[in-house]
């Protein structure tokens, strides 16, 4: 009897912990994460489904934010893989953008460019003009076989008008701006009078006002003028605002003579700053027009007492241009490619007029200081 009753509960023990045991397994079986659902599905031809990809927000990824609220990633990693795809693809190109975006010092640029006496030479072109092959390396080339000119491009900024100038620039010289200007496109040539070329030439002017203003005296030149000797023994002590003529009539004071701006010298000062800001406000007075008009307007008006500004104009016998030049070689200080149309009628001429000058230094150097001129007529020189 009692062998009887020892087997009935041995059994319902062995039962109830079977039942047990069946209960917790399920229990437990509920808390396992189920697969991703990227995961490949088993069966049914599930094993041949590729893996879905983690695709990540841009907002996100900028921020920072891939990892989730228990520290795991989205894509079922672990926190230090994340990390490192982090570091991998999103850290390095953020800050690489962010430096390439970082504004230029101008005041630094301007001291390490300037020379003791705080003066820099300066030129500005866009895309088109700085092209390899164009005026850019042309215009450098002329100061190698210039007289005591070499020196001169140590104290050359370049201010660039748009991105692809400045990416030229820096190829090809250590001294360079980027002037940009929101919502205009400078890249492209700009035609006299035609386009952009109004705001460029006004955007310009203000520039060389901030330079100005920071306390540096500028020699400006545009980029399509070939330089053979150093102007600034040829310049006066007390000069203060100086530009060049297209034509010159013999008195450099002489508010008859016709200014070209490409080619300008302006000494830091009281004076010459408010006469800056004189050209500017005179705009207003003559809509539509560029910056040269309205200087030779305002200098034929006679500039205001008040501002105690002298104004200059360069004797193009020496520094000259295809509108009016000196033709002996021997004199020349700069040649720019005025009074002509188009980018190529401009290189054709100047390239001519360096291999002319090329001619005559060899000629010097063999003891030759005969007359020699420049070779006429051209596309545009006469």
């Amino acid at each position: 009897m009692k062998s009887a009753t020892s087997l009935l509960l041995g059994a319902a023990l062995a039962t109830a912990c079977f039942l047990l045991y069946t209960s917790v397994g399920r229990d437990l079986g509920a808390r396992t994460p189920p697969a991703p659902r990227w995961a490949p599905e088993k069966g049914a031809g599930g094993a041949d489904r590729p893996k879905q990809e983690v695709v990540v927000k841009v907002e996100e990824v900028t921020k920072g934010v891939v990892a989730s609220s228990d520290g795991g990633g989205r894509d079922g990693s672990s926190p230090e893989q994340e990390k490192q795809q982090r570091q991998q693809q999103i850290v390095m190109p953020v800050n690489k953008q962010q430096q390439q975006d970082k504004p230029q010092d101008l005041a630094d640029l301007l001291r390490r460019a300037a020379n003791a006496d705080r003066t820099v030479l300066m030129t500005a072109l866009n895309e088109a003009w700085a092209a390899p092959g164009s005026f850019l390396d042309l215009f450098l080339e002329s100061f190698k076989h210039g007289e005591n000119t070499a020196h001169l491009v140590q104290h050359l900024l370049i201010v660039a008008m748009d991105k692809k100038a400045f990416d030229r620039c820096n190829a090809v010289h250590p001294f360079c701006y980027w002037f940009r200007v929101e919502g205009m496109d400078f890249a492209a040539e700009q035609k006299y009078m035609k386009g952009d070329y109004l705001e460029m030439m006004w955007k310009r002017n203000r520039f060389q006002q901030t330079i100005l203003e920071l306390g540096y005296t500028f020699l400006f030149t545009d980029v399509d003028i070939l330089w053979f000797r150093d102007p600034f023994p040829r310049m006066s002590p007390a000069a203060q605002v100086v530009m060049s003529s297209d034509f010159f009539v013999g008195d450099p004071d002489s508010p008859g003579n016709y200014p070209n701006g490409g080619l300008l010298y302006v000494r830091s000062c009281a004076g010459s700053i408010g006469f800056y800001e004189h050209w500017q406000a005179s705009r207003a007075r003559f809509p539509g027009m560029h910056e040269q008009y309205v200087f030779d307007k305002i200098v034929k008006e006679g500039v205001p007492g008040r501002l105690g500004t002298r104004v200059q104009f360069l004797d193009t016998g020496r520094f000259g241009g295809f509108c009016q030049h000196g033709k002996d070689l021997g004199r020349i200080v700069t040649m720019h490619a005025n009074c002509c149309v188009g980018l190529e009628n401009k290189l054709f001429d100047l390239k001519n007029v360096l291999e002319d000058w090329k001619i005559y230094k060899k000629r010097v150097a063999a003891g030759n200081t005969d007359y020699f001129s420049w070779r006429v007529p051209g596309r545009c020189i006469h």
